[in-house]
């Protein structure tokens, strides 16, 4: 499938280079195992980007709120020229390479780890296709909410940083208007 497009990614206020990947390189992520390659994971919507940091929180004894908003993370802006990536999204796709239709959970509603994901990556990375488009794992991530992963390789070629804003604008300035909207 072709994907690509006005895409973001959370990163802590004190990365300078957003874009770099060796980070994901060392210690793993979804579609890559650590030590492997680097991956750049970028989320499609701002919305995804919001489901992200409260996934991350998700059982933690503290809320969003509990929390400096200096110390949080930015919503780096990214524009990605259109490229080819392996289709992780439609149900077509998922079955091809042995994950069920309903991914990121498995038949029993039990997220789906990385291990499992890391064979196909590693495939994919092997082929060699420039990125992963994949349903998003993040609760309260719908079946339609897509998360674009961009081989290290592609970066520099592909992924393109068009903005970045602070946590204070983009993520507590929506749950301020969210609140209003109540």
């Amino acid at each position: 499938m072709r994907r690509g497009g006005a895409c973001n990614r959370l990163a802590e206020p004190h990365w300078a280079d957003p874009l770099d990947t060796s980070y994901s390189k060392r210690v793993g992520g979804r579609w890559n195992a650590p030590g492997s390659y680097g991956v750049l994971y970028l989320n499609t919507t701002a919305q995804i980007a919001r489901l992200q940091v409260e996934h991350k929180l998700a059982g933690q004894p503290y809320d969003i709120e509990d929390l400096d908003p200096g110390v949080q993370h930015d919503l780096v802006e990214v524009d990605v020229a259109k490229t080819d990536a392996l289709d992780l999204v439609s149900a077509a796709g998922l079955a091809a390479v042995g994950l069920p239709a309903s991914y990121p959970l498995d038949a029993l509603g039990h997220p789906i780890g990385h291990p499992q994901c890391h064979p196909i990556g590693q495939a994919a990375y092997d082929d060699p296709l420039p990125a992963i488009a994949c349903r998003s794992a993040a609760t309260g991530a719908g079946a339609d909410d897509e998360e674009l992963a961009v081989f290290d390789r592609n970066t520099g070629a592909l992924a393109t940083q068009t903005g970045r804003r602070p946590f204070s604008d983009w993520y507590l300035g929506y749950r301020q208007v969210r609140r209003l909207d109540m």
